[in-house]
């Protein structure tokens, strides 16, 4: 049963159930609450070609932006029009690897107050405004209306949280055209929802990676359980 704007409200103000700072009643609404995003992305090191600006500051009075304007230097825009499969994603130079944390090695790009374009071939890692601690209830985020009918993902399969979970949520972003994205613009929405069984908390949990996490925070390295393998065997 998911929790309604006024009920998000009054537990915030009345229990520990949700904590959520900064909090605001106009960010309230019928059955959840409007998350931000904060001023600073982190892109994979090695998933940027050399050369290749992160992002592009936005300037509404530059009207005519092309190619040429994400590269620093135009020798590396002229070599890019020579070989674009050096700067294609698709290339297999920009493999990562989900178990290895050098493929986590990030750079921290920062959105100015005017404003960031975002390109469709890069992935962002950025982080929410607000800290939140969620308790005895199950806490997840999604992406507002408006958001997505700009065609901005701000989570591929990371939109759920977890009872006892404290922290910042990191936002996986990308998006389908060059746009342009702002400090403390509403990103996305969390909700509640009731769950019944005995509590696990995610900040009791050793196995947690995340928990009590500020900014935009990398993958940790996926394990690989080698124990499954013995199972599979026994079961062939």
């Amino acid at each position: 049963m998911q929790l309604t704007g006024p009920e998000i409200s009054k537990r915030i103000q009345e229990t520990d159930d949700i904590i959520i700072i900064p909090f605001d009643e106009r960010c309230l609404g019928s059955n959840s609450y409007d998350l931000h995003l904060a001023d600073t992305l982190r892109v994979y090191k090695h998933t940027l070609p050399a050369g290749m600006r992160p992002g592009i500051k936005y300037n509404p009075k530059k009207k005519k932006l092309s190619m040429a304007d994400w590269f620093y230097k135009r020798k590396t825009y002229d070599n890019y029009l020579k070989h674009p499969e050096e700067y294609d994603i698709r290339n297999p130079r920009y493999l990562l690897n989900p178990c290895d944390d050098k493929s986590h090695e990030t750079i921290d790009v920062k959105i100015p107050d005017c404003g960031l374009i975002l390109s469709p071939y890069i992935g962002y890692l950025g982080t929410t405004v607000e800290y939140s601690e969620t308790h005895n209830l199950f806490p997840y985020i999604d992406g507002k209306s408006s958001v997505g009918r700009n065609f901005i993902l701000n989570h591929h399969t990371a939109g759920r949280g977890d009872d006892g979970f404290c922290g910042q949520w990191t936002l996986e972003i990308r998006v389908l055209y060059p746009t342009v994205v702002f400090p403390y613009m509403r990103i996305g929405q969390i909700y509640y929802e009731k769950f019944e069984g005995e509590r696990k908390p995610y900040n009791t949990n050793p196995a947690s990676h995340y928990n009590n996490q500020f900014g935009p925070t990398a993958a940790a390295k996926i394990a690989i359980d080698d124990f499954l393998r013995d199972a599979v065997v026994k079961l062939r």
